[in-house]
């Protein structure tokens, strides 16, 4: 799993300069119009009146889309043949309605379902992963996946620095206008950049033998299983109850500001170093031991405290730790497959991990109903130390005669 034989290929892309930019850009705005009022969207929740419980749900909502859609969809694709790019334009559609509603709406199940749509967007990664890789070589997969990888914590990072902001000066429905006019213009961005296919040969095979084929993959669900793990610490913490608790500790909203900082900077700084600096694939495993151990670490300090300094300090360390895991995965998963398999194998796995994404907020709004929210990052740190356990305990014997 963790090292995987390198295929020597040309090292071209098929894109020229302008036109890379245009689809970087794109992701930009994808990402943007996704994230751009999650930073105080919880506290947003919770000043309407809504409950963890409730909270916990809309936040996990944007899960749930992905969890039933990023399979189908890239079996369903590949089975037929499809154009990536028409199906990354309905995304932009999705987050265009998507904040439509969250700008005129305040009532539980608008926003449910908004949040529902905001995810069937993110369904649409998978394009776009698949899409860019096709880019490049195979043997730079985990190379192209970490630029991808580093646009998003960027978009992510940006996002959150500017919701503040704008909800200070312009008021809570802001952000949400901002998300819609975004996703206008990515989808329009996205005309300009051309779908290039890879001379192969076309899949034949029944949708459900795709699936099969897919379910088959060598290493696969190791993969997904850390990666379930990886975006449940992601949407418990900063994603979800961080904000939420620095401000009942009594620090104010503009924490919140500070937090995103300690977050996003190391967790932005590991993914461009992995972006231009590629890793041995034989020190993937023990580079993610090391993250999920420093993230366990961090997390149950953060847990315990409420010292600002600490909660700061703590979310660096977890920040800098999701920045190795995340691409360190997501490329692991993008080097899986046969050509023909590239885009269910990678729906599969980004299906996979929307899991952590649905279920780690959900579980962790219950634990915070019912008991505290420092018991949230106690839920954290043992899923941190679930996640050493299956690295060590795996069985990876038949690695490195992977793909």
């Amino acid at each position: 799993m963790f090292d995987q034989p390198i295929e020597k290929q040309e090292e071209t892309t098929a894109l020229s300069k302008t036109q890379h930019g245009i689809f970087l850009f794109s992701i930009f705005c994808f990402w943007f119009s996704t994230y751009i009022y999650i930073p105080t969207f919880g506290v947003y929740l919770e000043d309407t009146g809504l409950n963890y419980s409730a909270i916990g749900i809309i936040l996990g909502a944007y899960g749930i889309s992905q969890v039933l859609l990023r399979l189908p969809l890239g079996v369903f694709l590949e089975w037929l043949d499809s154009s990536k790019k028409k199906w990354l334009i309905f995304g932009f559609i999705m987050a265009i309605v998507s904040g439509i509603l969250l700008v005129y709406s305040e009532s539980f199940s608008l926003i449910l379902i908004a949040r529902l749509l905001a995810g069937v967007t993110a369904s649409m990664w998978v394009m776009a992963t698949i899409m860019y890789g096709q880019y490049f070589p195979v043997y730079k997969s985990t190379k192209a996946m970490s630029t991808m990888q580093f646009i998003t914590v960027f978009t992510q990072f940006i996002s959150m620095v500017l919701c503040s902001v704008l909800i200070q000066w312009y008021g809570w429905t802001f952000p949400f206008w901002i998300a819609t006019l975004t996703a206008v213009l990515g989808a329009a961005l996205l005309l300009f950049v051309p779908e290039v296919r890879r001379p192969t040969s076309r899949n034949t095979s029944s949708y459900w033998n795709i699936c099969k084929k897919t379910f088959k993959v060598k290493n696969l669900m190791n993969i997904s299983i850390l990666s379930i793990i990886g975006h449940a610490i992601l949407f418990i913490t900063i994603f979800g109850f961080s904000p939420i608790y620095v401000v009942n500790l009594g620090y104010g909203e503009q924490a919140i500001t500070w937090i995103v900082y300690a977050f996003f900077i190391p967790h932005a700084l590991a993914s461009l170093g992995l972006a231009f600096y590629s890793l041995d694939p034989a020190y993937n495993r023990a580079a993610l031991i090391i993250s999920f151990a420093f993230s366990s670490l961090c997390l149950a300090v953060l847990s315990g405290t409420d010292s600002i300094a600490l909660v700061l300090l703590s979310h660096v360390g977890v920040g800098l730790a999701l920045g190795f895991v995340l691409p360190i995965l997501l490329g692991e998963a993008a080097s899986l497959g046969s050509s023909d398999m590239k885009l269910p194998t990678m729906g599969f796995y980004q299906s996979l991990y929307a899991i952590g994404i649905f279920l780690g907020p959900i579980v962790a709004g219950e634990i915070a109903a019912r008991a505290d929210l420092e018991a949230v990052f106690y839920f954290a740190t043992s899923l941190s130390v679930i996640a050493i356990l299956v690295l060590i305990l795996g069985n990876y014997a038949s690695s490195s005669k992977a793909n």
